[in-house]
């Protein structure tokens, strides 16, 4: 007899863990570790203050401003994204080769998007975003009411 689990943080950090693993695995032949692949995902969407995208990956990483300094500097480094210091304010924005790069990893996540979440029903697949969504604001705002 199956034991159906519990939805609790155990089971979504093994997800987690368990996905990321597989988009770490796809993104090393590409030289880019996990959390500058976050980075170039806001940066595709178009050049961002730099404050704009600390802000953004501190609060879905939960790390702090000196760790995505660090990722930021090292995909300048690495010629994967750029200051644009013609804006009247600076912004980052991808090259041509974070361009590519982040193309590769969209496809990467795409694919392991479709392996993973193929036959899961779509009313099943809505249910648990929905409660997952529920999870995330709810920690996010203890986070936010409790100072560290």
């Amino acid at each position: 007899m199956s034991t159906v689990p519990t939805l609790n943080g155990q089971v979504i950090g093994q997800a987690h863990y368990a996905t990321r693993a597989l988009l770490e695995r796809a993104a090393a032949p590409l030289g880019v570790k996990f959390n500058q692949v976050l980075a170039l995902n806001v940066l595709a969407n178009g050049p961002t203050e730099p404050a704009q995208l600390t802000q953004r990956i501190t609060s879905t990483l939960k790390v702090d401003e000196r760790e995505v300094q660090r990722v930021l500097t090292t995909l300048v480094d690495a010629n994967l994204a750029q200051v644009d210091h013609d804006a009247d304010t600076p912004r980052l924005l991808l090259t041509d080769a974070g361009h590519a790069v982040q193309a590769r990893i969209a496809d990467a996540v795409a694919d392991i998007s479709a392996r993973l979440y193929a036959d899961i029903p779509t009313d099943e697949a809505s249910a648990a975003a929905r409660a997952l969504t529920v999870v995330t604001q709810r920690a996010n705002a203890e986070l936010a009411a409790t100072p560290t």
